[in-house]
This record gives structure tokens, C-alpha cells and sequence, in this order.
């Protein structure tokens, strides 16, 4: 239990800084504790959306979020998730599998090489 909550604690301390930690913290649960996927991603979903509402929050009060910019990508947002939810009835979860592990393969492939422009 010790090593949950300090794991808990680094994902929260990911998410302030925007790395995220999401993907870490599933297999942490799927390989580790032996959690079924559903179950893992239900509690990956909790946590995100309590780390990701104290974060918006901090960075709002500090004043470094307009709001007014990111009303579109918050709709938009919420109308891919209700998509996606909504897919995730109607086809079978072990079609997506793959697909989302060669998103993250990608995803980690294009950050081993990703070179920001500098901007002059």
C-alpha cells in the first residue's frame, strides 16, 4: 500500500507539470496489481479527472489559462470522449488494443526524436 500511494503521488506530481502519467499508471495496475484493463482504466479515468481539475485550477488562479481560448478545444474535447465512449459499446475492445499499443509505440518513437524548433 505505501508503494500506491507514493506511485499515486509521483502521477499527481506528472500531471502539475503536464506530463501526464496516465499510461504509466495503467500498466502499474494492469501488470503489477493484476487488475483487469476495464478496471484500470476506470481508475485511471478518476484519477486524471481529479489531477486534471486541481491542475486547471492552479494554472487559472496564477493566471497563465485564458479560458475564452479554450472553449472550443474543451467541446471538442468532450465531444471525441462521448464518440469514443460511445465506439468502446458498440465495438469490441480487443479491436482497439492493438491500435491504441502502436499509438503509444509511435507516441514514444516520436519523443525519442522530437526536436523543438527554436524560435528566433
Amino acid at each position: 500500500m505505501v508503494i500506491d500511494i507514493l506511485l499515486g503521488t509521483c502521477m499527481g506530481y506528472f500531471a502539475g507539470l503536464g506530463i501526464g502519467g496516465g499510461t504509466l499508471l495503467i500498466l502499474w495496475l494492469t501488470f503489477v496489481e493484476k487488475m483487469t484493463q476495464a478496471d484500470a482504466r476506470a481508475i485511471n479515468l478518476m484519477f486524471f479527472i481529479v489531477s486534471a481539475g486541481i491542475v486547471t485550477f492552479s494554472r487559472w488562479k496564477k493566471g497563465s489559462l485564458n479560458l475564452n481560448n479554450l472553449i472550443l478545444p474543451i467541446l471538442a474535447g468532450c465531444c471525441a470522449a462521448a464518440a469514443g465512449s460511445y465506439l468502446s459499446l458498440v465495438i469490441n475492445s480487443s479491436t482497439f488494443q492493438p491500435l491504441f499499443g502502436i499509438i503509444l509505440i509511435l507516441c514514444g518513437i516520436r519523443e525519442l526524436f522530437y526536436r523543438p524548433k527554436e524560435f528566433k
